[in-house]
């Protein structure tokens, strides 16, 4: 009978210790990322959503290789993936890459993709499996 507490307190030690890494990508392999990376956004307000979106598939983008682009990704959170994806955009500004050039800032460019994801919500109706749809846009950088 005494060892039933101190059974509970380790499961609930374990428990709380499993759940600490919620709020972080899961990069163990790609499919990990890529799911983890999906139940974050939903938790996101839709402004932050699409930069975080767009700074994730930015990363995607600069780092081929998946151990690489994993190892970037892997333990980070959404803030902590937004800041790289403004430094990448940053140093592609600078180096003159082609798709940047319509955009004079960051948040210039996230606006234009935040109203592009209102106009696809507006044509696909309101319907949850819509919205889904909606929600996984990639964007052309």
């Amino acid at each position: 009978m005494k060892k039933l507490p101190a059974l509970l307190l380790i499961l609930s030690c374990a428990t709380l210790i499993a759940c600490g890494k919620g709020q972080e990508i899961n990069g163990h392999n790609t499919s990990t990322a890529y799911r983890s990376v999906k139940a974050l956004k939903n938790r996101l307000s839709p402004d932050k959503r699409i930069e975080f979106e767009v700074s994730f598939w930015t990363i995607r983008d600069v780092k081929k290789d998946n151990k690489e682009f994993l190892d970037a990704v892997d333990g980070k959170t959404p803030e902590e993936i937004i800041v790289i994806g403004k430094e990448i955009y940053q140093e592609r500004k600078a180096a003159g890459f082609k798709a940047y050039e319509q955009y004079s800032s960051w948040e210039e460019m996230i606006a234009k993709f935040g109203k592009e994801r209102v106009d696809q919500d507006n044509r696909k109706g309101k319907s949850k499996e819509a919205q889904d749809k909606a929600n996984d846009v990639l964007y052309k950088l």
